[in-house]
């Protein structure tokens, strides 16, 4: 492993790249706005991206991993600048060139997959459209052959349908489905070098898993130099060849995979390698309330969708006769993979989606066929944490306004009480009292997320709903929220219903499990008995395909 002296944990390498680097970076530093919690977002790190290897970069929210790929790529907002350093990319330095040819580069030398699919996808495009116009763009093919490649590259991502999927909208899809199409959009030129910014932190594992193989595959066909950026340290045990780990800004260390991830060599590292969620070998001893506060009856919710001018509409059974129970002061996971119906069945909880038939009993009131008024006054009650906190702030509103409009407007605290409340929470969730003045693009996503948790814990809820509300976060991080979720839950006597795909997570903070199949439920039972001897062939499926699920650390 790479040993780094005071030095290089600066990030300072002074030798000239050879002739096998893809893409070097030297001493670059990119300052952050005044009034920022610090002056820098990335300040003087080094390294090489060596020519058909993968490199993990890797760090808590804020560290600076995205904020460097944005700058490789050129793609810095204009409040934040590059003020030092080289980026070597196909012998050309790339932060003095011309807008002009940046974008000759972008998608055939250089690609990169988004963090968040749905702020990057034109919500105005279908889906083949969008990935044709990144041929069209560089004047690649002909429209017969770009629509084929568009076709094949929808298949490779593993979609289902591409020759329907391409005529749909990003709206109609799922959060992995969208971050899918990215990858797909990224892949369309066969580049030479592909940045992946968190490309499967919104994916269930069984996609996760064939999404890191397809990357691996396309990368020994082309020899294709792979930069990828997670906080998930199977990912890394997964795939990486080295890894580098960033904090505030700073390179602390780096070297090969496996040496950095048995043996590392700084306290960082190590910190976030001890905060790595493990397979839970104990169900919780969690002392379950006798009130069932929720139950679900035979509910179903079907969409219909049409597939063209004289075919019949497409019917899917997004949730189909599901019953479960909640009670008081426990926790029920729903896993299973993107367009399994977890998401869907958690927003007809919230009232923000109507079941077609079925019951939701609430504290022995069917709230399902209630209407908007009617459900008003309990919908403190019943709370929600978004899967995507991109899209679910306003980013016109500040921090404050986001926690406490809900609260003023049910009149349950004064604007003081309000403004003290949420100063309290965001503490609780790892962020400064000085955020509340800030507005949503200055957060990562990770501190998105924290602030959508906040948020829904303004009502004091009675039930929470958590859509993947851990999945944007940095394992530190994560640790801490299903620490401070498992707090609130044990003080408040809140139930809970955990909606995620990092079976590993679930594990640890649930009950009870529930396995959804296509709109079913086709598994339940205690975390133990469903991840160590699963019954169905789908939970065996979901089990065996957890990243880096062999590694431990030595």
């Amino acid at each position: 492993m790479t040993k780094v002296s005071p030095s290089s944990q600066q990030g300072r390498l002074t030798e000239s790249p050879g002739s096998d680097i893809a893409l070097s970076v030297r001493n670059l530093t990119v300052q952050l706005p005044k009034g920022m919690e610090r002056t820098h977002a990335v300040k003087d790190i080094s390294f090489d991206l060596r020519k058909g290897e993968i490199l993990c970069i890797i760090g808590e929210s804020g560290s600076g991993k995205s904020v460097t790929a944005n700058t490789i790529m050129g793609l810095l907002p204009p409040s934040i600048m590059a003020t030092e350093g080289t980026i070597t990319l196909s012998g050309k330095e790339i932060l003095q060139l011309p807008e002009r040819e940046l974008l000759s580069l972008r998608g055939r030398v250089v690609s990169m997959i988004f963090q968040d699919p749905l702020s990057a996808l034109n919500p105005l495009m279908k889906i083949g459209d969008q990935i044709e116009e990144v041929m069209q763009v560089h004047h690649i093919g002909t429209a017969e052959s770009r629509r084929k490649k568009v076709l094949a590259l929808l298949d490779e991502v593993g979609l289902p349908e591409p020759t329907v999927l391409q005529g749909q909208y990003p709206f109609r899809l799922s959060g992995g489905q969208r971050q899918r199409v990215m990858i797909a959009m990224a892949l369309a030129l066969d580049p030479d070098i592909l940045i992946a910014d968190e490309p499967t932190t919104a994916l269930d594992v069984t996609t996760q898993a064939q999404i890191l193989e397809l990357i691996r595959k396309i990368q020994k066909r082309k020899n294709m130099s792979v930069m990828f950026i997670t906080h998930d340290f199977g990912v890394v045990a997964e795939i990486a060849d080295r890894v580098l780990v960033m904090e505030k800004g700073s390179l602390v260390e780096q070297g090969n995979a496996a040496d950095v991830l048995q043996s590392p060599a700084h306290p960082y590292t190590r910190k976030l390698i001890a905060a790595v969620p493990r397979m839970s070998q104990a169900d919780r001893l969690n002392e379950r309330g006798a009130e069932i506060v929720l139950k679900i009856e035979n509910l179903k919710k079907t969409y219909q969708t049409s597939v063209g001018l004289f075919k019949p509409q497409r019917v899917i059974k997004a949730v189909n006769d599901v019953s479960i129970a909640l009670y008081e002061g426990t926790t029920l996971g729903v896993v299973g993979e993107s367009g399994s119906g977890k998401s869907t069945l958690g927003r007809m909880i919230v009232k923000l989606m109507d079941s077609d038939s079925g019951r939701i009993v609430f504290r022995d009131t069917d709230i399902a066929k209630m209407s908007d008024a009617d459900f008003r006054p309990m919908r403190p009650q019943i709370q929600m944490v978004f899967q995507d906190p991109f899209a679910s702030l306003n980013p016109r509103h500040r921090v404050l306004t986001a926690l406490t409009a809900g609260p003023l407007a049910h009149g349950d605290l004064t604007p003081a009480a309000a403004r003290e409340k949420a100063a309290r929470l965001l503490d609780l969730v790892g962020l400064d009292e000085r955020s509340l003045d800030r507005y949503p693009h200055e957060f990562s996503g990770g501190q998105r997320q924290r602030i959508g948790i906040a948020r829904a814990l303004m009502f004091d809820p009675q039930v929470l709903v958590a859509d993947e509300a851990v999945s944007a976060l940095d394992v530190s991080i994560q640790a801490q929220i299903l620490d401070l979720l498992t707090r609130i839950q044990h003080d408040l006597k809140i139930a809970m219903i955990f909606i995620t795909h990092d079976l590993r997570v679930a594990s640890k903070i649930c009950d009870e499990i529930i396995v959804m199949y296509r709109g079913e439920v086709v598994e339940s039972g205690i975390p133990s008995a469903i991840f160590r001897s699963p019954k169905h062939e789908y939970t065996q499926r979901l089990v065996a395909s957890i990243p880096g699920a062999d590694w431990t650390v030595g």
